[in-house]
C-alpha cells in the first residue's frame, strides 16, 4: 500500500491514477472526502496530515508515503516518526529547487529543507524530488485571460523552466515503487526556460487568442491576490521568487528525460491540455 498526502493536489491526483493503473494499492489522504472526487479504486483516508495522529490507524500495511510538505505543514518529523513505528519503509518528498538554488524568501526553502532533514533522520529510505515551478501555477491567470485577455503581473521577464505536474507524478511513482531511487535527490524541471511573457504567449497560441502581459507593480499584484482571498504567504512566496528569477533564470535540467526515458512535457503541451480553463 502506498499512502499519498496532498491527494487532491496537482501532483497527487496524477500520482494516484498512475499508481492504480500500475496495480498498486493506494491510500489517498484528504480532509474532505465528499469534495475530493478521488478514484473509486483508491482507499480514501479522511485525515489531516498536519495532525499526524489522525493518520495513525491508516499507516498499518503502508509501504511507502508520497509526502507533500505543504500538506503536513510543520508536522513532517512527527508524521515520519509515526510512519516508522507502523512499519513504513520508504518516503518520497515533493521538495523544491530552491533547496539547492535559492530564490525568494529563505523561510519557504527552509520549510522544504526541514522536511528533507526529517526524512533523512527518520531512518526511512528517502528520495527527494526538488521541483521547479509547476506549469499548473499558470491557472491563476485564467480569470484575467477569460475576461480581458490581459495578464497583469509583476516581473514579466522572470524566467523559470516550468514542469508539467504529470512528469512530477511519473517520477514520484518510480521512486515510490523502486528502491533503486533510495538516497537520491533529483532536480526536476521542464525542458525549456520561459519568461512569464513567454508563458502567456503560449497560452494564447493554445486557445487561438492574442494575449498580453501587462507589467504592474509587485504591490499591485499582492493587493489583488489578497483581495481574492489568497492566503498572505502565497503572494510573498510568488513575488519573492519572481524578483530573483528576473535577475537570474531558474535552473533547467534534463533529469525528467533521463528518469522517464522520454522527453519532458513542454509548457506548450500543458497549455494545450488545459486550454478550456482559459477560454471565455
Amino acid at each position: 500500500m502506498i499512502l499519498v498526502t496532498g491527494a487532491t493536489g496537482n501532483v497527487g491526483r496524477h500520482a494516484i491514477r498512475l499508481l492504480l493503473d500500475n496495480g498498486n494499492q493506494v491510500a489517498a489522504v484528504t480532509r474532505n472526502a465528499p469534495a475530493a472526487d478521488l478514484p473509486l479504486e483508491a482507499h480514501v483516508v479522511v485525515a489531516d496530515p498536519s495532525a499526524p495522529q489522525s493518520l495513525a490507524t491508516s499507516l498499518d500495511g503502508v509501504d511507502a508515503i508520497l509526502l507533500s510538505p505543504r500538506a503536513v505543514a510543520d508536522a513532517g518529523a512527527e508524521l515520519l516518526s509515526l510512519a516508522v513505528e507502523h512499519g513504513v519503509t520508504r518516503v518520497v518528498v515533493l521538495s523544491a529547487t530552491t533547496v539547492e538554488h535559492p530564490a525568494g524568501q529563505e523561510r519557504f526553502a527552509a520549510h522544504f529543507k526541514a522536511v528533507e532533514d526529517a526524512a533523512k533522520a527518520s531512518g526511512l529510505q528517502w528520495t527527494f524530488l526538488r521541483c521547479s515551478d509547476f506549469a499548473a501555477n499558470a491557472l491563476g491567470w485564467a480569470p484575467q485571460i477569460r475576461s480581458t485577455g490581459i495578464v497583469r503581473g509583476a516581473y514579466g521577464d522572470a524566467a523559470t523552466s516550468p514542469i508539467h505536474e504529470r512528469d512530477i507524478a511519473a517520477v514520484a511513482v518510480k521512486a515510490l515503487t523502486d528502491t533503486a531511487h533510495a538516497g537520491r535527490h533529483y532536480l526536476l524541471t521542464g525542458p525549456q526556460s520561459l519568461t512569464q511573457r513567454d508563458k502567456v504567449r503560449l497560452i494564447g497560441l493554445a486557445i487561438g487568442r492574442e494575449l498580453t502581459f501587462q507589467e504592474v507593480s509587485p504591490e499591485q499584484v499582492r493587493q489583488s491576490m489578497l483581495a481574492q482571498g489568497v492566503p498572505e504567504d502565497v503572494p510573498e512566496r510568488l513575488l519573492g521568487s519572481l524578483a530573483d528569477f528576473a535577475k537570474q533564470a531558474g535552473p533547467s535540467t534534463d533529469m525528467v528525460d533521463r528518469l522517464l526515458g522520454r522527453p519532458a512535457l513542454t509548457f506548450a503541451e500543458w497549455a494545450a491540455e488545459h486550454a478550456d480553463a482559459f477560454r471565455s
